[in-house]
């Protein structure tokens, strides 16, 4: 290929990159500090381990933040996906404090924050038939950085509730409705999302499943006719189990039960620092 003229005077240019104005660290004359700046909404594939040794590949929607001091006019964004570019291809709760060190590291910070939700899958097995079938659950995590580091795992477990006291006053049997299960937890060691799942579908009536058959049906019917459960009941015995793990060392515990005889929901949290 021949060089003309125009493309030789343009390839002989010096890059000017090095030498464009930074912008976002001029100073700021308002001198007003911010709590947290960065990107939000980032839908990033991710993948994360499995307690059996496989990993999961899944879509994150990804927060990310740090604080930014009052003489400094803004942040570097594109910093933010530099770093996560780094990172995606294995996410565990041990990766996001490195995250947060980098965070805090690249973009000058003293603090830094990062919130991640994304669907996870569990393969079930129905009760009686063992038909195999995924789970989606709605997890969470989310970590902060600012010279002490914090991890929370958060999970949503849908699960059946059956109303004791319609159980009680009916001739015909009792009112039953999908109710929603929601954690967060610190823990120290290795908690696996399957772990908390586990923990939280048997506060519930009964556990929800993806493919059941009409044995199965029959088997959670009669299951969450037996193990009848108020909004408070399914909370109270959540907080048992999570007081029993010694894995977790504080939690916050939600169940909104979607009433379907009333025209509103039953609503119970519960939230506890263990000594």
């Amino acid at each position: 290929m021949v060089k003309t003229p125009l493309m030789t005077r343009l390839s002989d240019q010096p890059v000017e990159s090095a030498a464009m104005p930074d912008v976002q660290s001029a100073r700021d004359s308002r001198e007003i500090a911010i709590d947290r700046v960065g990107v939000k909404a980032v839908r990033y594939p991710i993948t994360l381990l499995e307690p059996n040794g496989g990993q999961q590949h899944t879509v994150a929607q990804i927060n990310l933040y740090v604080s930014l001091p009052k003489h400094k006019k803004g942040t570097h964004m594109s910093r933010f996906l530099e770093i996560l570019n780094r990172h995606h291809r294995s996410i565990t709760p041990e990766l996001i404090t490195p995250i947060l060190h980098e965070m805090r590291e690249k973009l000058h910070a003293d603090d830094a924050h990062i919130e991640m939700h994304f669907p996870y899958f569990i393969e079930k097995a129905a009760p009686v038939s063992g038909a195999r079938g995924l789970m989606d659950y709605n997890c969470s995590f989310e970590g902060t950085s600012n010279g002490t580091d914090d991890f929370i795992l958060g999970v949503r477990v849908p699960a059946t509730s059956l109303c004791p006291c319609s159980k009680e006053i009916s001739e015909y049997g009792a009112h039953n409705q999908r109710c929603e299960i929601s954690a967060k937890v610190r823990f120290k060691g290795k908690l696996w999302i399957e772990d908390l799942v586990a923990i939280m579908e048997k506060a519930a009536s009964a556990p929800v499943y993806a493919v059941l058959k009409r044995p199965d049906e029959k088997y959670v019917t009669e299951q969450a006719f037996d193990n009848p459960k108020f909004v408070e009941d399914i909370i109270r015995d959540l907080a048992t189990a999570m007081e029993c793990d010694s894995r977790i060392t504080w939690y916050r515990i939600e169940s909104e039960n979607f009433e379907s005889i009333h025209n509103h929901n039953a609503y119970a949290q519960i939230e506890r620092a263990k000594d």
